[in-house]
């Protein structure tokens, strides 16, 4: 990876240690340029995934308030197919969500095969607001990280193929971006009090944030830290770590497509057989 961070499993991650604002040397017009070919190459990927039918694809997105998770949506949202695309949201847990395990309300959000899925939040908050504001006892949140890295192998395998995408930004640009949404009269219907209350807990969300990174990283499903204080390094970034995930699978699923082709024209040259018809096709 050359703009996300992937963190290696077993691997005891220290946030400050990555700049939010870094930006690999590139100007936003050397990104937009570069952006504008992994777009395209995204948009044919996931067709070949919704085509072939045969893997679920889940984004799964974190980030502090103001960090961009709504922002991403929407820039993926521009190299997605709407048909093959659905957007999750979890906010508090309702009472009939809290009457379950912390991951009954994600698990049936999952996608289904050549389904592409994007968490905008997802059950890590259970493992990051749970525990900074002691919604549950230490001992509870903290057996949560096995469960979770179990709940990720069964996505697994079960076929699915998962990105796991954190959006670091500096306590210095989410106060920049919270006073900007105060003065600008389209974007006051987001103020929100707690969003400021949460900047109190800073520390407690950083260390929070650092364990479930460490302890849930995995060599299937590894974390990747985007600097996203540069929107337009986030969306190079976010596009990079989504294509190389989807990559690997590109000539299976030609491969399969090519074969059900085969299929498909044979069964239809049987019916046509069967029928007397006979289609005469325009030549090139």
């Amino acid at each position: 990876m050359k703009y996300a961070h992937k963190i290696k499993p077993g691997t005891k991650v220290d946030l400050s240690k990555i700049d939010p604002a870094e930006t690999a040397g590139l100007t936003k017009e050397e990104a937009d340029a570069r952006l504008s070919e992994w777009t395209p190459e995204i948009s044919k990927l996931q067709d070949l995934l919704f085509a072939a039918g045969d893997a679920p694809f889940l984004i799964l997105l974190q980030g502090r308030d103001t960090s961009g998770k709504d922002g991403t949506i929407r820039f993926l949202l521009r190299c997605l197919n709407a048909q093959a695309t659905r957007i999750v949201s979890f906010k508090a847990p309702t009472p009939i969500e809290l009457g379950h395990d912390f991951l009954w309300r994600v698990h049936s959000q999952t996608p289904v095969k050549g389904e592409t899925v994007i968490f905008n939040r997802s059950h890590y908050e259970d493992v990051l607001v749970a525990r900074v504001h002691n919604l549950v006892p230490e001992k509870l949140w903290k057996a949560r990280y096995k469960h979770i890295n179990h709940f990720e192998e069964l996505l697994l395998d079960s076929g699915a193929i998962l990105v796991k995408i954190y959006l670091h930004i500096s306590k210095e640009e989410q106060e920049e971006r919270l006073v900007d949404r105060e003065k600008d009269p389209e974007k006051a219907w987001k103020l929100n009090v707690g969003d400021w209350q949460e900047r109190d807990f800073w520390k407690d969300y950083t260390k929070a944030y650092e364990d479930a990174l460490s302890k849930c990283s995995t060599e299937e499903a590894p974390w990747h830290v985007v600097p996203a204080n540069h929107k337009w390094y986030r969306d190079l970034a976010v596009a990079e770590v989504i294509a190389h995930a989807l990559e690997p699978h590109k000539a299976r699923w030609h491969k399969d497509l090519d074969t059900l082709g085969v299929k498909m024209k044979a069964e239809l040259a049987a019916y046509r057989k069967d029928k007397g018809l006979e289609i005469q096709h325009e030549k090139s």
